[in-house]
């Protein structure tokens, strides 16, 4: 099983910034990727930001030039840097990560239980 833990989110002015932290444990062999999703009442969850284990970041149009993910490959860990915040981007974050499962060829993807981002006007 993988565990994937959130932390970060929060009440922010309109221009601010936050940093979200997504920690994964748990039996895997390796991490494939992860991402941070987001997803408000009555939407689909879209993709915000991805990065592989190798280093290929990918981002919506939405949050380029705002937003930065990163990752700690010894910690298992990934970074969304949020700045210049806007009202739009209020949701639930998500981290995601796909993992090889250890001793096997097989991927699996798992969720994180969601953390709310909420910018003020």
């Amino acid at each position: 099983q993988v565990q994937l833990v959130e932390s970060g989110g929060g009440l922010v002015q309109a221009g601010g910034s936050l940093r979200l932290s997504c920690a994964a444990s748990g039996s895997f062999f390796s991490i494939l990727y992860m991402a941070w999703y987001r997803q408000t009442p009555g939407k689909q969850r879209e993709l915000v930001a991805a990065i592989t284990s190798d280093g290929r970041i990918n981002y919506a149009d939405s949050v380029k030039g705002r937003f930065t993910i990163s990752g700690d490959n010894a910690k298992n860990t990934s970074y969304l840097q949020m700045n210049s915040l806007k009202p739009e981007d209020t949701a639930v974050y998500y981290c995601k990560a796909q993992v090889q499962v250890r001793f096997t060829t097989v991927r699996g993807d798992y969720w994180g239980q969601g953390t709310q981002v909420t910018v003020s006007s």
